[in-house]
């Protein structure tokens, strides 16, 4: 078996930073280690992204067909390592104000990363299932990391428990594509399910499967461990938790859906539907009476994902291309609006909304970020977000779906109420203190660079959505 460690190089790069990382703690413990530790995963992952995005060109395979190095894994693993690099980044004022050496906290974020890497590159069911449950234990890890505080490991103990039951779900689901085709290979199976009529067992397969996904990426009603994690979790994680995590969900949907369940799509389009619906009602609405930042921005979130569907509703070059660039998007937007949270809650050790009074004055730059960043989310034109909603409503409204597309503007009007109200809270409202928020450098690196990428896209959109195209013509053919 000839194997070609080239398709491989982004993961093994990415791996041995994170043991060249870990031998590095261990040999240096004295003071500076955490900040030396999250600069270089932050270099070393970026590192690893311009990598990944060499193989968005490629469409081969190794290990017998077990590696799969097409422009689907490659688009998504540059989502995955910019994810990483703004997290590593928003981390290391975070951790610093624990007064911990927490060293390995970056560490525990870039095999994180790497196993989100391994599930979209997985050509076989179980290494899929593996990387996947391997990222479900660090997550609960990193979302358990302030032992000490109640709220996560409360956090971390809901993800954990109900993520059993979701991998349970989709185990059995995967257990049933086995059994239809006496193959693990996802190419194999989807060559076996595409000969045959389509059996009884294949629509319980798309049951299980899709239930079990859902639950990865917040769709209503597999979302209720969304707020409480959200809220629990420490706020750069709980960032990679919205942003990242819920891309590699979608990069699941794609692949498995696309290509294995394309011959009964028109049952599961149907299930998106509704559950498109269930999701951006109950995701916008639930956020209107939010008064803790993080939970509200936990059922934006919920939200997008329901956007993020109507993708894979219309099933086709559009819509695929439209789900890849809001993937994107909400990498910018939400870790924009999470970064400002992290800097504010360390600077007040408050995330109620009601604390943000004054914020303009008291930092114009956190003010503008955490501005575009939701309008962005809202679907405001001139924005990032704006190109991606439009794409997706270009796309069901091309299938006939004109009422969904409505339904999807009419929720993202809502979207823009109870953004604007942590607008006005900015804005018009007096600071109750008037002391100067600082920015810490990394953050400032990351909060500049999501707005300017927010605002450059969603003016001149051309190249990514260029890039989307063909990753989704890729997909399709």
């Amino acid at each position: 078996m000839v194997i070609d460690l080239n398709l491989l190089l982004p993961e093994i790069f990415t791996g041995l930073l994170g043991v060249g990382l870990l031998v590095l703690f261990f040999l240096w413990r004295g003071e500076g280690v955490v900040r030396a530790i999250g600069y270089l995963a932050a270099v070393g992952l970026a590192v690893a992204a311009v990598l990944a995005y060499g193989t968005v060109a490629l469409d081969t395979s190794t290990l017998q067909g077990t590696w799969l190095a097409d422009p689907l894994a490659g688009y998504f693993k540059v989502v995955f390592l910019l994810s990483g690099v703004m997290v590593a980044l928003l981390s290391l004022s975070y951790l610093e104000r624990l007064g911990e050496s927490l060293a390995e906290f970056f560490i525990l974020l870039v095999f994180l990363t790497l196993s989100m890497m391994v599930v979209i590159s997985a050509g076989d069911l179980i290494t899929l299932y593996l990387a996947l449950e391997f990222q479900v234990i660090t997550f609960a890890i990193m979302i358990g990391y302030r032992r000490r505080e109640g709220a996560a490991t409360e956090a971390a103990l809901k993800y954990i428990l109900l993520n059993a039951f979701s991998s349970a779900i989709l185990l059995f689901g995967l257990s049933l594509l086995f059994g239809l085709s006496g193959t693990v290979d996802i190419s194999g199976i989807a060559a076996a399910v595409s000969a045959g009529s389509p059996q009884p067992a294949l629509y319980l397969a798309v049951i299980f499967v899709l239930a079990g996904l859902a639950f990865k990426v917040s769709l209503v009603p597999f979302h209720m461990w969304t707020p409480d994690v959200y809220q629990g979790a420490p706020t750069p994680i709980t960032g990679f938790l919205a942003a990242g995590s819920k891309a590699a969900g979608f990069a699941l949907l794609i692949r498995l859906f696309l290509t294995i369940f394309a011959p009964v799509s028109t049952v599961w389009t149907t299930v998106f539907v509704v559950l498109s619906v269930l999701t951006i009602i109950l995701g916008n609405f639930v956020a209107v009476p939010q008064t803790n930042m993080k939970r509200l921005l936990a059922y934006a979130s919920v939200g997008s994902a329901g956007y993020m569907i109507m993708g894979l509703i219309a099933a086709d070059v559009t819509g695929v291309e439209g789900v890849l660039f809001y993937a994107f998007m909400n990498v910018l937007a939400i870790l924009g609006a999470f970064g400002v949270a992290v800097v504010f809650a360390n600077a007040t050790g408050r995330d109620d909304i009601e604390a943000y009074a004054g914020l303009s004055k008291r930092s114009p730059l956190l003010a503008l970020v955490m501005l575009l960043s939701t309008l962005s989310i809202a679907g405001i034109p001139g924005l990032a977000g704006f190109v991606a909603k439009f794409v997706i409503f270009w796309a069901i409204i091309d299938k006939g779906l004109v009422a969904l597309a409505l339904l999807g503007v009419v929720m993202s009007i809502v979207a823009v109420f109870y953004f604007l109200r942590i607008a006005k809270v900015m804005y018009v409202f007096e600071p109750k203190e008037e002391t100067p928020i600082r920015v810490a450098p990394a953050a400032r690196i990351v909060l500049v660079a999501s707005m300017v990428l927010t605002l450059v896209l969603g003016i001149y959109p051309a190249p990514l959505l260029d890039l989307a195209r063909e990753v989704a013509l890729a997909v399709l053919r």
